[in-house]
Protein backbone atom coordinates (compact mmCIF):
# COMPACT_ATOMS: atom_id res chain seq x y z
CA UNK A 1 0.00 0.00 0.00
CA UNK A 2 1.20 3.55 -0.65
CA UNK A 3 2.19 5.52 2.44
CA UNK A 4 -0.40 7.64 4.22
CA UNK A 5 -0.19 11.28 3.15
CA UNK A 6 -1.53 14.06 5.36
CA UNK A 7 -0.91 17.78 5.75
CA UNK A 8 -0.57 19.43 9.16
CA UNK A 9 -3.06 22.27 8.82
CA UNK A 10 -2.86 25.35 11.03
CA UNK A 11 -5.53 27.57 9.53
CA UNK A 12 -3.05 30.23 8.45
CA UNK A 13 -1.76 31.49 5.11
CA UNK A 14 0.79 28.83 4.18
CA UNK A 15 -1.28 25.78 5.07
CA UNK A 16 -4.38 27.28 3.42
CA UNK A 17 -2.37 27.84 0.24
CA UNK A 18 -1.36 24.17 0.48
CA UNK A 19 -5.05 23.26 0.74
CA UNK A 20 -5.74 25.16 -2.48
CA UNK A 21 -2.75 23.58 -4.23
CA UNK A 22 -3.92 20.12 -3.20
CA UNK A 23 -7.40 20.89 -4.55
CA UNK A 24 -5.79 21.89 -7.85
CA UNK A 25 -3.68 18.73 -8.01
CA UNK A 26 -0.38 20.60 -7.71
CA UNK A 27 0.47 18.67 -4.54
CA UNK A 28 -0.95 15.40 -3.27
CA UNK A 29 -2.41 15.45 0.23
CA UNK A 30 -5.88 13.91 0.52
CA UNK A 31 -6.12 14.66 4.26
CA UNK A 32 -5.49 17.90 6.18
CA UNK A 33 -5.30 17.60 9.96
CA UNK A 34 -6.23 20.61 12.11
CA UNK A 35 -5.20 20.22 15.75
CA UNK A 36 -7.61 22.44 17.68
CA UNK A 37 -6.02 23.31 21.03
CA UNK A 38 -9.45 24.39 22.28
CA UNK A 39 -12.37 26.56 21.26
CA UNK A 40 -11.45 28.69 24.28
CA UNK A 41 -7.78 28.80 23.26
CA UNK A 42 -7.45 29.16 19.48
CA UNK A 43 -7.79 32.65 18.09
CA UNK A 44 -11.51 33.10 17.30
CA UNK A 45 -10.55 34.42 13.86
CA UNK A 46 -8.83 31.13 13.04
CA UNK A 47 -11.74 29.02 14.26
CA UNK A 48 -14.16 31.11 12.21
CA UNK A 49 -11.99 30.81 9.09
CA UNK A 50 -11.66 27.04 9.40
CA UNK A 51 -15.41 26.58 9.86
CA UNK A 52 -16.60 29.16 7.34
CA UNK A 53 -14.07 28.77 4.53
CA UNK A 54 -11.51 25.97 4.88
CA UNK A 55 -13.83 23.06 5.68
CA UNK A 56 -16.39 23.86 2.94
CA UNK A 57 -13.59 24.39 0.41
CA UNK A 58 -11.98 21.08 1.34
CA UNK A 59 -15.28 19.21 1.16
CA UNK A 60 -16.07 20.72 -2.23
CA UNK A 61 -12.78 19.41 -3.60
CA UNK A 62 -12.83 15.92 -2.08
CA UNK A 63 -10.27 16.65 0.62
CA UNK A 64 -10.77 15.37 4.15
CA UNK A 65 -10.14 18.25 6.59
CA UNK A 66 -10.08 16.55 9.98
CA UNK A 67 -10.27 18.44 13.27
CA UNK A 68 -8.62 16.68 16.22
CA UNK A 69 -8.69 17.61 19.91
CA UNK A 70 -7.06 16.43 23.10
CA UNK A 71 -9.53 13.91 24.45
CA UNK A 72 -9.34 12.62 28.02
CA UNK A 73 -10.05 9.02 28.92
CA UNK A 74 -13.39 10.05 30.45
CA UNK A 75 -14.53 11.45 27.11
CA UNK A 76 -14.12 15.11 27.96
CA UNK A 77 -11.86 17.46 26.01
CA UNK A 78 -8.85 19.15 27.58
CA UNK A 79 -7.98 22.59 26.24
CA UNK A 80 -4.81 24.59 26.64
CA UNK A 81 -6.64 27.47 28.33
CA UNK A 82 -8.37 24.96 30.59
CA UNK A 83 -5.03 23.50 31.66
CA UNK A 84 -3.69 26.97 32.42
CA UNK A 85 -6.70 28.05 34.48
CA UNK A 86 -7.60 24.77 36.20
CA UNK A 87 -8.14 25.14 39.96
CA UNK A 88 -4.88 24.56 41.78
CA UNK A 89 -2.88 24.11 38.58
CA UNK A 90 0.83 24.91 38.69
CA UNK A 91 1.30 24.08 35.04
CA UNK A 92 2.81 26.66 32.69
CA UNK A 93 2.71 24.88 29.32
CA UNK A 94 3.01 28.11 27.31
CA UNK A 95 6.34 29.95 26.82
CA UNK A 96 5.65 32.77 29.29
CA UNK A 97 8.33 35.43 29.46
CA UNK A 98 10.53 35.51 32.51
CA UNK A 99 11.78 38.68 34.20
CA UNK A 100 14.73 38.84 31.78
CA UNK A 101 12.38 38.80 28.78
CA UNK A 102 13.34 35.32 27.63
CA UNK A 103 10.69 32.63 27.10
CA UNK A 104 10.38 29.82 29.60
CA UNK A 105 9.99 26.17 28.72
CA UNK A 106 6.81 25.05 27.03
CA UNK A 107 4.87 21.89 26.29
CA UNK A 108 1.88 23.38 24.48
CA UNK A 109 3.07 22.61 20.95
CA UNK A 110 3.98 19.01 21.76
CA UNK A 111 0.90 18.23 23.85
CA UNK A 112 -1.78 20.05 21.91
CA UNK A 113 -0.47 19.99 18.32
CA UNK A 114 2.19 17.43 17.46
CA UNK A 115 0.88 14.58 19.63
CA UNK A 116 -2.68 15.04 18.38
CA UNK A 117 -1.64 14.89 14.74
CA UNK A 118 0.60 11.92 15.55
CA UNK A 119 -2.24 10.10 17.27
CA UNK A 120 -4.40 10.49 14.16
CA UNK A 121 -1.59 9.33 11.89
CA UNK A 122 -0.93 6.19 13.95
CA UNK A 123 -4.65 5.43 14.14
CA UNK A 124 -4.68 5.47 10.33
CA UNK A 125 -1.78 3.09 9.88
CA UNK A 126 1.40 5.14 10.29
CA UNK A 127 4.23 3.22 11.93
CA UNK A 128 8.04 3.10 11.78
CA UNK A 129 8.06 0.56 8.93
CA UNK A 130 5.35 2.46 7.04
CA UNK A 131 5.94 6.11 7.71
CA UNK A 132 3.29 8.69 6.90
CA UNK A 133 4.31 11.55 4.63
CA UNK A 134 3.39 14.70 6.56
CA UNK A 135 3.25 18.03 4.76
CA UNK A 136 4.34 21.15 6.65
CA UNK A 137 3.40 24.60 5.39
CA UNK A 138 6.67 26.50 5.45
CA UNK A 139 7.37 29.06 2.73
CA UNK A 140 10.67 30.23 1.27
CA UNK A 141 10.89 33.36 3.41
CA UNK A 142 10.99 31.21 6.57
CA UNK A 143 13.10 28.35 5.27
CA UNK A 144 15.28 28.41 8.40
CA UNK A 145 12.37 26.78 10.24
CA UNK A 146 12.72 23.56 8.24
CA UNK A 147 15.49 22.22 10.46
CA UNK A 148 13.63 23.02 13.70
CA UNK A 149 11.12 20.19 13.41
CA UNK A 150 12.16 16.77 14.66
CA UNK A 151 10.58 13.83 12.87
CA UNK A 152 8.74 11.18 14.86
CA UNK A 153 9.52 7.50 14.07
CA UNK A 154 6.21 7.09 12.24
CA UNK A 155 6.49 10.11 9.92
CA UNK A 156 8.52 11.69 7.16
CA UNK A 157 8.04 15.49 7.14
CA UNK A 158 8.10 17.20 3.75
CA UNK A 159 7.80 20.85 2.78
CA UNK A 160 5.93 20.97 -0.53
CA UNK A 161 5.70 24.78 -0.73
CA UNK A 162 9.45 24.91 -1.21
CA UNK A 163 10.09 21.45 -2.69
CA UNK A 164 12.02 20.11 0.31
CA UNK A 165 11.58 16.40 0.98
CA UNK A 166 9.91 15.79 -2.38
CA UNK A 167 10.12 17.58 -5.69
CA UNK A 168 7.09 19.78 -6.32
CA UNK A 169 8.56 22.51 -8.52
CA UNK A 170 7.36 25.11 -6.02
CA UNK A 171 9.36 27.91 -4.42
CA UNK A 172 6.69 29.98 -2.72
CA UNK A 173 6.94 32.97 -0.44
CA UNK A 174 4.16 34.14 1.86
CA UNK A 175 2.99 36.68 -0.72
CA UNK A 176 2.76 33.91 -3.32
CA UNK A 177 0.64 31.91 -0.90
CA UNK A 178 -1.69 34.87 -0.44
CA UNK A 179 -2.10 35.21 -4.22
CA UNK A 180 -2.93 31.50 -4.50
CA UNK A 181 -5.61 31.83 -1.82
CA UNK A 182 -7.12 34.93 -3.40
CA UNK A 183 -7.18 33.30 -6.85
CA UNK A 184 -9.22 30.46 -5.35
CA UNK A 185 -11.85 32.96 -4.22
CA UNK A 186 -11.00 32.65 -0.55
CA UNK A 187 -10.21 35.48 1.87
CA UNK A 188 -6.75 35.69 3.39
CA UNK A 189 -6.72 34.06 6.84
CA UNK A 190 -5.27 35.79 9.87
CA UNK A 191 -2.05 34.49 11.36
CA UNK A 192 -2.98 31.56 13.54
CA UNK A 193 -1.95 31.19 17.16
CA UNK A 194 -3.56 31.01 20.57
CA UNK A 195 -4.97 34.39 21.51
CA UNK A 196 -2.80 34.43 24.67
CA UNK A 197 0.45 33.25 23.04
CA UNK A 198 3.51 34.97 24.60
CA UNK A 199 5.19 34.87 21.18
CA UNK A 200 2.77 37.43 19.75
CA UNK A 201 4.51 40.43 18.27
CA UNK A 202 3.91 43.67 20.19
CA UNK A 203 2.05 44.99 17.14
CA UNK A 204 -0.28 41.96 17.28
CA UNK A 205 -1.09 42.68 20.92
CA UNK A 206 -1.63 46.35 20.09
CA UNK A 207 -4.03 45.52 17.27
CA UNK A 208 -5.90 43.15 19.56
CA UNK A 209 -6.24 45.90 22.17
CA UNK A 210 -7.60 48.26 19.53
CA UNK A 211 -9.82 45.89 17.55
CA UNK A 212 -10.76 43.21 20.07
CA UNK A 213 -10.57 44.83 23.51
CA UNK A 214 -12.56 42.07 25.24
CA UNK A 215 -10.08 39.44 24.07
CA UNK A 216 -7.17 41.64 25.12
CA UNK A 217 -8.75 42.04 28.56
CA UNK A 218 -9.04 38.25 28.86
CA UNK A 219 -5.32 37.96 28.13
CA UNK A 220 -4.60 40.52 30.85
CA UNK A 221 -6.79 38.56 33.27
CA UNK A 222 -4.96 35.34 32.43
CA UNK A 223 -1.58 36.96 33.07
CA UNK A 224 -2.88 38.25 36.40
CA UNK A 225 -4.16 34.81 37.40
CA UNK A 226 -0.84 33.17 36.59
CA UNK A 227 1.02 35.70 38.72
CA UNK A 228 -1.39 35.39 41.63
CA UNK A 229 -0.50 31.71 41.69
CA UNK A 230 3.19 32.54 41.39
CA UNK A 231 2.84 34.82 44.44
CA UNK A 232 1.34 31.94 46.44
CA UNK A 233 4.29 29.76 45.47
CA UNK A 234 6.85 32.48 46.23
CA UNK A 235 8.03 32.64 42.63
CA UNK A 236 8.90 35.53 40.32
CA UNK A 237 6.24 36.98 38.05
CA UNK A 238 5.91 35.93 34.44
CA UNK A 239 4.56 37.92 31.51
CA UNK A 240 2.93 37.58 28.09
CA UNK A 241 5.38 40.05 26.51
CA UNK A 242 9.14 40.43 26.67
CA UNK A 243 8.94 43.78 28.49
CA UNK A 244 8.73 42.35 32.04
CA UNK A 245 5.65 44.46 32.71
CA UNK A 246 1.96 43.61 32.92
CA UNK A 247 0.38 43.33 29.49
CA UNK A 248 -1.98 46.26 30.08
CA UNK A 249 0.97 48.52 30.93
CA UNK A 250 3.37 47.25 28.27
CA UNK A 251 1.10 47.48 25.23
CA UNK A 252 -0.79 50.61 24.13
CA UNK A 253 -3.49 50.47 21.47
CA UNK A 254 -2.21 50.09 17.92
CA UNK A 255 -2.47 53.74 16.87
CA UNK A 256 -0.07 54.70 19.65
CA UNK A 257 2.59 52.13 18.77
CA UNK A 258 6.10 53.30 18.00
CA UNK A 259 7.58 52.00 14.72
CA UNK A 260 10.34 50.10 16.53
CA UNK A 261 7.71 47.92 18.20
CA UNK A 262 6.94 46.34 14.84
CA UNK A 263 10.37 44.75 14.68
CA UNK A 264 10.71 41.39 16.38
CA UNK A 265 13.03 38.45 16.10
CA UNK A 266 9.96 36.27 16.76
CA UNK A 267 7.99 37.30 13.69
CA UNK A 268 7.72 33.66 12.60
CA UNK A 269 6.28 32.41 15.89
CA UNK A 270 2.86 31.49 14.59
CA UNK A 271 0.93 28.29 14.03
CA UNK A 272 0.19 28.74 10.33
CA UNK A 273 2.01 25.51 9.49
CA UNK A 274 -0.05 23.42 11.88
CA UNK A 275 2.65 22.80 14.48
CA UNK A 276 3.27 26.29 15.78
CA UNK A 277 6.87 27.42 15.54
CA UNK A 278 8.50 23.98 15.51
Amino acid sequence: MPPLRAFSYGGGVQSTAALVLSARGRIDFPAFIFANVGDDSEDPLTLDYVARYAKPFAAAHGIDLVEVRRDRRDGTVETLYGRLTREGSRSLPIPVRMANGKPGTRSCTADFKIKLVGRWLKAHGARPDRRAVVGIGISLDEIERVNKRRAAPYETPVYPLIGVGEETGLLLRRQDCERIITAAGLPIPAKSACWFCPFHRPSTWAEMRRDRPELFARACDLETLLNERRDMLGRDHVYLTRYARPLADAIPAAQAMLPIFDVSELDDAVCDNGACFT
